[in-house]
């Protein structure tokens, strides 16, 4: 894919973005950590979108993909200031925001600042409080007394990192513990063979939500990534159907 684009924010890093318009509400695909906008999910996304004429815009955090900056650097207070900062310059009108993994924690926070012109959100995996439940208490100490913690990388031939930046941000943005103020439709997708993320924690999630309109969707063998062409389908589908009823 080209037709990359690039946001400039106050501190200098140039955010890199795909934005397609369209009719609304504006698809707002979020990353999973250590993810970026040329991934499987997101690019059929956009390309659906651009089939069905649906806005849709993609990109890349800080540090990840084509943006500038550190990956060190990267919280989901600075991640979510970047989402909430090219909302606000490309987009126009309601927004569904879809989140991958870390990227459906993510969605809660962008979503408590947009509140008003959210109408529906869509979790792939969604991972809110890993720092939480994600690290054993010894890993929790490393970070915590600021030091960096490293994990098997199962998609890749490096080992992933885990900042104490990072955590300490996640640490003070938990989201489980009390009810999440969402009351837009939510459709949350996740798969029973997850390593990564128990396929629980999408459960607890939408007992957590306020929104009486929360749909869990399982898939028996679907791994964390949920990238096989029938999850594709499903995940189009699913944010085709929703968008629609929001007035797409």
């Amino acid at each position: 894919m080209s037709d990359v684009q690039f946001h400039d924010m106050p501190n200098g890093e140039r955010i890199a973005f795909r934005f397609h318009d369209g009719t609304g509400p504006t698809l707002v695909f979020l990353p999973g950590y250590m993810s970026d906008m040329d991934g499987g999910k997101a690019t059929a996304l956009f390309a659906d979108a651009q089939m069905r004429g649906q806005a849709c815009l993609l990109l890349d955090y800080s540090g990840c993909g084509q943006s500038s900056g550190d990956f060190a650097d990267g919280t989901l207070s600075k991640w979510r200031d970047e989402v909430l900062a090219l909302i606000e310059a490309k987009v126009s009108g309601k927004i569904v925001l879809v989140g991958s993994s870390m990227g459906g924690w993510l969605m809660l926070l962008v979503a408590e600042k947009w509140c008003d012109r959210l109408a529906a959100m869509v979790g792939i995996a969604a991972a809110p409080d890993f720092t939480e439940w994600g690290y054993s208490e010894e890993q929790k100490r490393v970070m915590a007394s600021g030091g960096t913690v490293y994990e098997d990388n199962p998609y890749g031939p490096e080992p992933t990192p885990t900042y104490a930046g990072f955590w300490h941000d996640g640490e003070a943005n938990k989201q489980l513990a009390s009810q999440i103020a969402i009351t837009t439709p939510v459709r949350l997708i996740h798969g029973q063979c997850d390593d990564d993320v128990p396929w629980e924690t999408s459960l607890k999630l939408a007992r957590a939500l306020r929104s009486d309109d929360v749909q869990v969707t399982l898939i028996k063998d679907g791994d964390h990534r949920l990238s096989r062409e029938s999850d594709i389908a499903l995940l189009l589908a699913t944010i085709a159907e929703i968008s629609q009823a929001q007035g797409s």
